[in-house]
């Protein structure tokens, strides 16, 4: 199951280091933050970067939440889990683990390919943006970025995923002839 931590933004890797040496491995599966690549122009080239898919993050994969929650208690410098309730917290529901997997490849984000095409329309070529129709809300083609809008422990969140653009239709252009002038 897994479970979100929050914590200070810009101290993710930290948190995940701090949580690897502090709690055994029979509690702790896996703690990572989820990353994207995107593409950023600097100076006037562009340049692939890696940023936090989610800023103030992590997250936690356990089979045992409640040795994970009592040797959390030992922890320095965690902010919460979320979805408290009952003693213990609650798992981010399976849809939005299903979703997470589906764009994720080893916990990062990749770009998605995409085509522009006649009359500025955009096809999916590849990557995490494809079958997620409905959720993409709007292509940036000068930042090279879609705003995708997606359900995370509960509530609507937008996050930016990056794309590359592959193929460009060139406009169709009316001759003009002699005759026609």
């Amino acid at each position: 199951m897994w479970y979100v931590m929050q914590v200070v933004s810009g101290q993710e890797s930290r948190t995940v280091l701090l949580l690897e040496r502090m709690i055994s491995e029979e509690c702790l599966e896996q703690c990572f933050v989820p990353m994207r690549r995107l593409a950023k122009k600097f100076h006037g080239t562009w340049n692939e970067v890696t940023e936090r898919l989610f800023p103030g993050y992590v997250f936690l994969v356990t089979e045992r939440p409640q040795l994970l929650y009592e040797e959390l208690k030992h922890v320095p410098a965690l902010t919460k889990i979320l979805g408290k309730c009952e003693e213990y917290f609650t798992p981010l529901p399976g849809r939005d683990v299903k979703m997470l997997q589906r764009i994720q490849a080893q916990k990062t984000v990749e770009i998605s390919q995409v085509a522009v095409e006649e009359g500025n329309s955009i096809r999916i070529i590849s990557g995490p943006l494809q079958n997620m129709k409905g959720k993409i809300k709007k292509i940036n083609l000068h930042k090279r970025i879609a705003k995708v809008e997606m359900d995370f422990m509960g509530s609507r969140r937008v996050v930016y995923l990056g794309i590359e653009i592959m193929e460009k239709s060139k406009p169709q252009r009316e001759r003009v002839t002699e005759t026609d002038v």
